[in-house]
């Protein structure tokens, strides 16, 4: 039975109708299944497109009634969707299929697939690549974690000869099939401990991108990603450290003049990125690595790298007001991205944080801080475990929210001083989403006037 007759033949009960619940909803009724969907909340975000593109799909929002999940061959779990709520542990019990979105994905695709995950930095990386592959004239499908759904690339590329996803560990939790040509796991910082048991349940969550994969491409300056390599696979290392674990890609030279060498060749001068920081450096390293897995050419993927700019909301510099540089780095969902960011200023630094912490703990953005920040203006859920943190390391502000934060800000830093927007939390005590929050702080930021 071939997987689209298979997956045809299955009473599938979708959980979660965000974008990716949509798009397995689609795949699955293109496969002529039978298809019903649940989300715990009242209104999901796409129950009036179900309604108008699949009136014959059934559906029940605010709760998971346990004879619909019971009664299924399989359930795919969206990302969102935490695989331990006591309402999903009867199916669990009763042996019936877990899946998700990607594990769909791998039985249907036939191209091959490079897929990139990490706490940070894989939106980025994905995106070079994505670049790498326009400039050497492959019409590669990108997305996944980042957007569009994999399956929705599946839909709108069907004959795409090449996959480039970013995936996360919670959509790696329900995905055995995938095997890709090439897989980076780009770092490891804790993260989302909220679901998860402890750091070695995420690390195991993220390695699980490696099974199969033909290729590995690690960084050989992370402990723990150095523990996921395995024998009898070809790894590919790189280092923003200068590592001398056979690595393949580093990072060295002198501060005005860094290079990016391939196998002890100078290949790229740091200079040379269109994407400024260090940080960005030891991304384009990664996306080299996986480029060359592809078979791109090293002209179109240093083209690509002499052009790419960055992402919103990644760094992205909003410029000079009232002689302060402003970053809006609100992707920086984690403490590890927020020490990335911090640690990539030159000038003294105003950071701006704060959110839902994830039950992470913030003693290495205190470290961070040490040495370059002036102050720190804490906001949000857990402002006052991120502040009681942060201030062995510099003076502390608590404010309510992000405008509030932005008028302290202000007043702490001095001209010269960089103000950086780099959360080390989730977003969604008080916004809908990261890039939310980005948006409303580079308001807050345009509407500074320069004194006259």
């Amino acid at each position: 039975m071939t997987a689209v007759n298979e997956q045809a033949a299955r009473r599938t009960v979708v959980v979660g109708l965000g974008d990716s619940g949509f798009a397995c909803v689609r795949h699955l009724q293109a496969a002529g299944g039978q298809v019903t969907v649940l989300d715990t909340r009242q209104r999901p975000p796409h129950a009036d497109r179900l309604g108008q593109d699949y009136p014959s799909v059934p559906g029940y929002f605010g709760g998971l009634p346990t004879d619909w999940l019971t009664g299924a061959d399989q359930v795919v779990l969206s990302p969102g969707i935490d695989p331990r709520l006591p309402a999903l542990q009867p199916v669990f019990e009763a042996g019936i299929p877990v899946i998700g979105e990607i594990e769909l994905f791998a039985r249907s695709v036939n191209a091959p697939v490079i897929a990139v995950t990490g706490s940070n930095g894989k939106s980025t990386v994905t995106t070079m690549l994505g670049a790498m592959a326009e400039a050497a004239d492959v019409p590669a499908a990108v997305g996944g974690n980042l957007g569009p759904p994999a399956l929705d690339l599946l839909h709108q590329q069907p004959h795409a000869p090449l996959f480039i996803l970013e995936l996360s560990s919670f959509q790696l939790e329900t995905t055995q099939s995938l095997r890709p040509t090439a897989a980076a796991v780009l770092n490891l910082s804790p993260d989302h401990l909220d679901r998860y048991d402890g750091v070695g349940d995420y690390a195991d969550a993220k390695a699980r991108i490696l099974e199969g994969a033909e290729s590995a491409v690690l960084n050989a300056d992370d402990p723990m990603v150095t523990g996921m390599a395995k024998s009898g696979q070809t790894t590919v290392w790189f280092s923003g450290r200068g590592s001398s674990r056979g690595t393949r890609w580093t990072l060295g030279g002198t501060p005005g003049d860094l290079w990016i060498s391939r196998a002890g060749e100078r290949f790229l001068p740091v200079a040379a990125l269109a994407a400024s920081g260090r940080h960005n450096a030891v991304n384009a390293m990664a996306a080299l690595a996986l480029g060359e897995a592809a078979g791109f050419s090293a002209d179109a993927m240093c083209r690509a790298l002499r052009e790419f700019r960055g992402l919103p909301h990644r760094m992205e510099s909003l410029g000079q007001r009232r002689d302060r540089f402003w970053i809006n780095d609100s992707k920086a969902t984690n403490v590890g991205a927020a020490v990335a960011a911090v640690n990539s200023t030159d000038t003294p630094v105003v950071l701006i944080a704060g959110g839902d912490g994830k039950g992470q703990r913030f003693q290495a953005l205190a470290e961070a801080l040490q040495d370059g920040g002036r102050a720190a203006v804490v906001f949000g859920k857990d402002r006052e475990a991120m502040a009681a943190a942060l201030r062995a390391a510099a003076p502390v502000d608590q404010v309510t929210d992000l405008d509030e934060a932005v008028k302290r800000a202000l007043a702490l830093s001095c001209p010269g001083d960089t103000v950086l927007l780099s959360p080390a939390c989730a977003s969604l005590d008080q916004f809908s989403s990261y890039e939310a929050r980005g948006v409303r702080f580079r308001e807050l930021v345009e509407g500074l006037k320069d004194d006259d």
